[in-house]
């Protein structure tokens, strides 16, 4: 696997925007339109692709709902399934 590490530089216009490297779009998955988050931690800053975020987000919002819920295998799943169905 090639390693994906480098530095990269942009330069920030009077109002405040920067060229996002080409280079860093593609490791971000992010093209014209797309939408990039910003994590601050610190004085450091991480730019991820904002779906991916919202993504990672939710999965730690859901991490061990399955378990609670009594999930224990895709049976589970499909059964509870059929059940929200029938109440509507």
């Amino acid at each position: 696997m090639a390693s994906t590490t480098f530095v990269d530089n942009a330069k920030v216009m009077a109002k405040g925007q920067v060229t996002i490297p080409k280079d860093v779009r593609e490791i971000l998955g992010v093209g014209s339109g797309d939408r990039i988050t910003f994590i601050v931690n610190n004085g450091e800053v991480k730019i991820e692709n904002s779906a991916v975020y919202a993504m990672k987000i939710l999965q730690m919002e859901m991490k061990g709902e399955a378990e609670r819920a009594g999930i224990k295998n895709e049976q589970d799943v499909v059964d509870l399934v059929k059940s929200v169905r029938d109440e509507e």
